[in-house]
């Protein structure tokens, strides 16, 4: 039995079509990728620029060639600013990640008090990062804080005094404040998984915890690699919150790199330096962007029925 071909006239009028909404879907593009260009891509050039450049701020820009970078490649603190960048970079993603998605799978189910508490968890991220730092400062003052007006031993310990200490205080500041975000992202991804398979499982007689590991974990492949790429690149911007709460100390226990870039930049004048560091900072969020998508062995876009 043979088959008809479409007519020429159809298949024309067809690619037509698809030729016409592919045109439509460019145009819409554009005025994204021009607010890109320039907001993203000349910034970021100018900044690379002046990395070869001697600036104080204030006067003229003298080109320099490569003394800037070879200053900031030389500062015995780069390496111990890098290595605490990924220091909190690694303990935060640890210490979110598992709480977001319980979270978010807990806060996917339809009922009224579970959306009361969305909104509740969610209020962390709309205060700012400067008025989170003030109020967690004032909280563990040791000597007027929470702890000492609780007669607490336990809490009333120099928090921001100590090393490791004010290296834990960061991270659960930053988790306190980007839980509720990341949350939002893992109970969205939980109510688009097909009801029937949780059905399915449940006749086979698996329980709520069989359920989640083999069915709820692997649907969330794709939202686990997308959400780790926000946190882990902008683990590498912290600076208000970082700088309002321990200024980078005590001594240099919690100097990230972002912070570094600031007091090199607008406290030493050194903006050749400064603008290294960015250039540096850009690099290392796009290599790690890169890695975590290598990772998840394809695009965080493709459909989510693909993780089972």
């Amino acid at each position: 039995m043979t088959t008809l071909a479409p007519p020429v006239a159809q298949v024309k009028e067809s690619a037509g079509q698809a030729g016409g909404r592919s045109g439509a879907v460019a145009w819409m593009a554009l005025p994204a990728l021009l607010m890109f260009v320039a907001f993203g891509v000349v910034p970021l050039l100018g900044v690379l620029a002046l990395s070869f450049t001697t600036w104080d701020g204030i006067g003229d820009i003298q080109p320099s060639g490569l003394t800037s970078w070879r200053a900031t490649l030389s500062d015995p603190g780069l390496p111990h600013a890098l290595w605490v960048t990924f220091l909190v970079m690694a303990l935060s993603w640890v210490a979110q990640t598992p709480l977001s998605i319980l979270i978010g799978v807990f806060l996917a189910a339809h009922k009224r008090y579970r959306g009361f508490l969305a909104v509740l968890y969610f209020i962390p991220l709309l205060l700012s990062s400067a008025a989170i730092s003030i109020t967690y400062k004032a909280l563990l003052d040791p000597n007027f804080g929470l702890g000492a007006g609780l007669g607490i031993p336990l809490l009333a310990q120099d928090w921001l005094g100590r090393g490791n200490l004010a290296l834990g205080v960061v991270v659960f500041v930053v988790s306190w404040q980007f839980i509720p975000f990341h949350s939002l992202i893992y109970q969205g991804a939980v109510r688009q998984i097909p009801t029937s398979m949780y059905e399915a499982a449940q006749i086979d007689g698996a329980g709520r915890v069989r359920q989640f590991l083999s069915i709820t974990l692997p649907q969330l492949k794709y939202t686990i690699i997308t959400s780790s790429t926000l946190m882990v690149v902008g683990s590498l911007t912290f600076f208000d919150l970082i700088f309002v709460l321990t200024a980078g100390g005590p001594g240099d226990a919690t100097r990230v790199l972002a912070l570094s870039m600031y007091q090199q930049g607008f406290q030493a004048n050194l903006m050749g330096p400064a603008s290294a560091i960015a250039v540096i900072l850009v690099l290392v969020g796009l290599a790690l962007a890169l890695l975590l998508n290598r990772i998840g062995g394809g695009s965080s876009s493709q459909s989510q029925l693909e993780g089972a």
